[in-house]
């Protein structure tokens, strides 16, 4: 089952559909409608959304009686993000089991080596930009990917800066804080300049990370 936090924000009857689709190799509509004591017309309408936005698919197999296929709804890659994976406890624990077996720098050592990889994945895209401030906002694009909730921001008496709002890597920061290190160098790697990192409070409560990237003349 994905997040209850996650279900609350969905249409029940889209999530219900969907877990139960996720249970299945495929069901039709009536099939739908029995196992969420709908109408027949009030699953099709949710499924026929669904299907217009991607999130499910429909292929049809032949009835063992005579007639019409039948049309069997099933879900697409695209519901993934929605069903939890191993999360960061799991990388937590798997870095601090490489410690254990392998020694006390292997988890840095894994970890440098993510950060490489991110480096030589993402080089090509960002140096594509022509200023500092496409390459970054380039780079910012990619970080959503891995979910890391920021965007670039200029303000006249501070510089230019990315304000990061969420990463997902936080907790990996707080055990091993050279990791943190690691990502500055790998952005200042990508964007040429450098990167400084510090948190800031919210006048009204609440912090956000600050990146601050050095441009000519500051």
């Amino acid at each position: 089952m994905f997040s209850a936090i996650l279900t609350e924000l969905m249409h029940p009857v889209r999530a219900s559909l969907i877990v139960e689709l996720k249970r299945s190799d495929g069901m039709a509509v009536r099939e739908l409608a029995d196992a969420l004591e709908m109408s027949y017309m009030g699953v099709k309408q949710h499924c026929v959304k669904l299907e217009k936005l991607g999130f499910i698919k429909t292929w049809r197999v032949p009835r063992r009686e005579a007639g019409r296929p039948e049309k069997l709804y099933q879900l697409t890659d695209k519901c993934d993000p929605l069903f939890p994976t191993g999360g960061i406890g799991l990388t937590l624990g798997l870095l601090e089991s490489a410690d254990d077996v392998l020694g006390n720098s292997a988890a840095e050592k894994i970890l440098f080596r993510y950060f490489r990889k991110l480096r030589d994945e993402w080089m090509l895209d960002v140096r594509k930009g022509q200023s500092l401030v496409e390459k970054a906002t380039r780079l910012t694009a990619l970080r959503d990917t891995l979910g890391i909730f920021s965007r670039c921001h200029f303000d006249r008496e501070l510089g230019f800066r990315i304000e990061e709002y969420h990463h997902p890597l936080q907790e990996i920061f707080d055990g091993y804080p050279s990791a943190e290190g690691m990502e500055l160098r790998m952005m200042e790697e990508l964007l040429g300049t450098k990167v400084t990192r510090k948190v800031i409070e919210l006048e009204r409560g609440g912090k956000i990370a600050v990146l601050e990237v050095r441009t000519m003349g500051n």
